[in-house]
């Protein structure tokens, strides 16, 4: 098995507040950077045009998403961002993500996902994640 994906991330200037360390939402855009990044190695569309029939999507709209908070970052360090697949459900994903400087442990957050068929003018409606999509993602589960 192939365990965490990681991936990097340099603060931005724009990720910081007024005191000069990472805004707390630049967490959350780096989970979805990441959980994107994740999917497509794994030959995973973000949004899968007309996986549903003619005119129904399908994508992965979040139901939940946390945060945790050890220690500050600020501009220009690197953050380096393992995600793991700590659930499979039958329609949805929860992701794990620890994020370290230098080694020394940042944060923790947790993403939970839904398969989704997506129709214009109504809302998502869960859908089960296929057995082959669900087989790419289990690659990437804790502890494997």
């Amino acid at each position: 098995m192939a365990g965490p994906f990681t991936t990097r991330r340099r603060v931005e200037f724009r990720d910081t507040d007024a005191a000069g360390i990472v805004h707390f939402s630049a967490f959350f855009l780096w989970m979805e950077s990441a959980e994107h990044e994740l999917l497509r190695s794994c030959g995973i569309p973000v949004v899968e045009a007309g996986a549903g029939g003619p005119g129904v999507d399908a994508s992965w709209p979040r139901v939940s998403a946390a945060c945790d908070y050890v220690s500050a970052v600020r501009f220009g360090d690197e953050v380096d961002v393992a995600v793991t697949v700590e659930k499979i459900g039958t329609t949805s994903v929860t992701y794990g993500f620890a994020f370290t400087h230098a080694g020394v442990p940042v944060a923790k957050g947790r993403v939970v996902a839904v398969r989704c068929h997506l129709r214009q003018g109504r809302r998502p409606e869960a859908v089960p994640i296929p057995d082959d999509v669900a087989a790419r993602l289990a690659v990437h589960r804790a502890g494997g």
